[in-house]
């Protein structure tokens, strides 16, 4: 069997600097808002090129905290509407109705799977105050014209760099390419802790302030409380963690890219279309998104195989129950990439013979 990720073989990797890590912190007596937390915040923020970065409880955590500061600050009220993707994970989502603020869905493009600019100006309303384009699968949106939209609206740009840990563009990285943005380490990201993890970048320096304290209760100072805060904190133990798999982290991309490239070149199968621009440094190829119209029986091909695949995401945000009120929309371009994409293995201790063996599998379906 191929795993669709070994989460068990990635951390032996790592060893034993992971161990040391992890004992060092148990040792110490210290667990949270210490050192390693100061250490993996300055580390990370230099590694995206930005100021500041705020360690939070996950991923969710840090979009909601981005736009709640913003309303605390003033820059967002309720009932103002953020232009996300329609065909992001729910979290994206989920972050702004969180925080009682419109999610606006806009059609992704199709050979991309990124939120499609053009289209975003025609979703603008006197409501709009932000957009929240989403690095889907580890590629980069089209940050040029996304800021050149919000700078001609005055829109506050929101990334959500939950799965592009060090894509990279003309020298700026996810994290530093709007005006704060969220980041998941999740175990299975491309930077991932052993446990769930967050944080926030951003060059405002109001605004990271108002995220540090609103994840610590909303404490100005330890007893005083400037706002109605919540408790999403970075530990200590995660936070080494992190700060040891950083130091690996451009090198594991860039073994990913290099699976990913062997998969372009060598998948030669009429029923499945391959994702585009994997090569690039924007591109960190979190997810091998592939599209089969015969999606369903690849999956059980595959699986017959001894290759295991995962589907990102089975079932649109706009066709989920949480978010009933927009079922009887129609995004035909979101329901068909729901329809059709399978993630194939790709992690960055997956061995050639691995790859060698998903490529036989996949180019041996047939119809």
């Amino acid at each position: 069997m191929v795993p669709f990720n070994s989460l068990e073989d990635v951390t032996k990797s790592f060893e034993p600097d992971l161990t040391n890590a992890i004992l060092r912190v148990v040792k110490s007596g210290w667990y949270l808002l210490g050192n390693e937390v100061k250490a993996f915040e300055s580390a990370y923020a230099e590694y995206c090129g930005v100021k500041h970065c705020i360690g939070v409880a996950n991923g969710l955590d840090a979009l909601i905290l981005i736009m709640r500061a913003y309303k605390e600050l003033g820059f967002l009220h309720d009932g103002d509407e953020v232009i996300v993707p329609a065909n992001t994970y729910i979290a994206s989502i989920l972050a702004v109705s969180a925080n009682n603020l419109v999610p606006v869905p806009v059609e992704p493009r199709l050979d991309t799977y990124l939120i499609d600019p053009d289209l975003i100006e025609k979703a603008i309303t006197h409501k709009t105050r932000a957009i929240m384009p989403v690095h889907l699968y580890g590629q980069l949106c089209d940050m040029d014209r996304i800021q050149a939209i919000a700078e001609k609206y005055n829109l506050l740009v929101i990334e959500d760099s939950a799965q592009s840990h060090g894509a990279m563009r003309n020298g700026k990285r996810a994290g530093a390419l709007g005006n704060a943005s969220g980041f998941s380490f999740y175990p299975g990201k491309n930077l991932g802790a052993l446990g769930d993890a967050g944080a926030v970048t951003t060059n405002d320096d109001q605004l990271a302030e108002a995220v540090r304290q609103l994840a610590n209760y909303g404490s100005e100072k330890k007893y005083v409380f400037k706002y109605k805060g919540v408790n999403s904190r970075l530990d200590e133990l995660q936070a080494a963690v992190l700060s040891v798999k950083l130091k690996r982290l451009d090198a594991d991309n860039q073994r990913r890219r290099e699976i990913a490239q062997r998969y372009c070149n060598e998948i030669r199968n009429p029923f499945v279309d391959l994702p585009q621009g994997i090569s690039d440094p924007s591109h960190v190829v979190h997810l091998f998104v592939i599209r089969s119209p015969y999606r369903d029986e690849l999956v059980q091909h595959l699986e017959r195989n001894g290759i295991q695949t995962l589907i990102h995401y089975p079932i649109a945000p706009h066709k989920q129950a949480a978010y009933k009120e927009w079922n009887e929309r129609s995004y035909p371009i979101t329901e068909k990439i729901h329809r059709e994409v399978l993630s194939l293995p790709m992690y960055p201790v997956l061995s050639d013979e691995q790859v060698e063996q998903v490529i036989r599998a996949v180019n041996a379906f047939k119809r």
